[in-house]
């Protein structure tokens, strides 16, 4: 920053405005300070920023996994909010492995971010300890939680929405092909929405029509066949992401099993490929990008000390397309 304010002619006060978007310097200096900091190759240092301000310009988080569009949908929308305000995100994956989640949370911490968003509330007791000692901002995405500040949806909710739709049409025999839920509270709430559901109508999910799976299209496809190739088939099946129903879908083609007509599918997550299924998938849209959006919100809020709920539901919609119909014999 001396270098850069001697070739400008200028202080390193002035030099630290213009670089920092004070819009009280003027236009042509602005310009050319702007201009020698980009000749000289100047970078801010982060680390000193920090310290001189007593406040880090970095928010963090930890999602599960790369793959999931529904993820990646959620931590662009966040890196866009906290992006406006001047924060920079850094991001880490956890792989759903509570050990390497914490792993990834202490790195963050070592490079001095202000606030914190992850997936899901079921986290490893050290990592809750850690977020407690250093006193820096949590938000839980994508679920509801009671102990800590949240923005997701009510899985149980959602799950319980699902099964209402499919009884309401006349099944009675259920299948679910869900994740692992010894990795996702969301994956365990949808279950007990499930469940809930079929027993408010004297009904129950069969152990064997349960299957748990992790949540790739060959996975879904696998259980199909699982599911169909047992002694009673089930006539609904609701699968807990659209990869897993789209792979569900294409077990259901090729063994010869019309959809909507013998067999019922539907997805959750509402990805942009499930309106292009043939036929289109009935799902549960869940506004990944709005739990993004409210996560940063409630982190900056949190991060500049203004009054915010810790508590955020966002609303789900269900959306029928070509998978579901009456079973037949309604």
């Amino acid at each position: 920053m001396v270098d850069v304010a001697r070739a400008a002619g200028v202080s390193t006060a002035t030099v630290s405005r213009v670089l920092n978007g004070n819009a009280r310097v003027a236009a042509e200096l602005q310009n050319r300070v702007r201009d020698i900091a980009q000749e000289l190759g100047y970078t801010p240092h982060a680390a000193a920023r920090a310290l001189a301000s007593q406040r880090s310009k970095t928010i963090g988080a930890v999602i599960p996994s790369l793959e999931n569009q529904n993820f990646a949908i959620g931590v662009f929308a966040l890196q866009k909010r906290i992006g406006e305000a001047g924060y920079t995100l850094l991001l880490g994956c956890s792989y759903y492995d509570q050990e390497d989640e914490l792993k990834q949370v202490r790195a963050l911490i070592a490079d001095g971010i202000a606030g914190l968003m992850l997936v899901g509330r079921s986290h490893s007791p050290a990592l809750y300890e850690l977020i407690e000692k250093e006193q820096i901002p949590l938000v839980n995405g994508w679920t509801v939680d009671h102990d800590y500040p949240y923005v997701g949806f009510d899985n149980v909710a959602v799950g319980r929405r699902l099964a209402d739709y499919l009884l309401d049409l006349g099944h009675t025999r259920f299948g679910m092909i869900t994740q692992m839920t010894q990795h996702s509270d969301r994956a365990a709430d949808r279950i007990i929405g499930v469940r809930a559901a079929l027993q408010s109508r004297g009904l129950q999910l069969r152990h064997e029509h349960l299957i748990e799976m992790p949540h790739k299209i060959i996975e879904g496809k696998m259980a199909m066949k699982a599911l169909m190739n047992g002694p009673e088939r089930p006539t609904a099946v609701i699968c807990g992401t659209d990869l897993l129903a789209i792979g569900a879908l294409a077990e259901a083609r090729e063994s010869g099993i019309d959809v909507p007509g013998d067999l019922s599918i539907a997805g959750i997550n509402d990805i942009e490929f499930s309106s292009f299924t043939s036929p289109p998938l009935t799902t549960m849209r869940l506004a990944a990008d709005e739990i993004g959006a409210r996560s940063a919100e409630y982190l900056l809020a949190r991060i500049e000390g203004r009054p915010v709920s810790s508590q955020n539901i966002v609303p789900t919609d269900l959306i029928v397309r070509g998978t579901t119909a009456r079973p037949r014999n309604a």
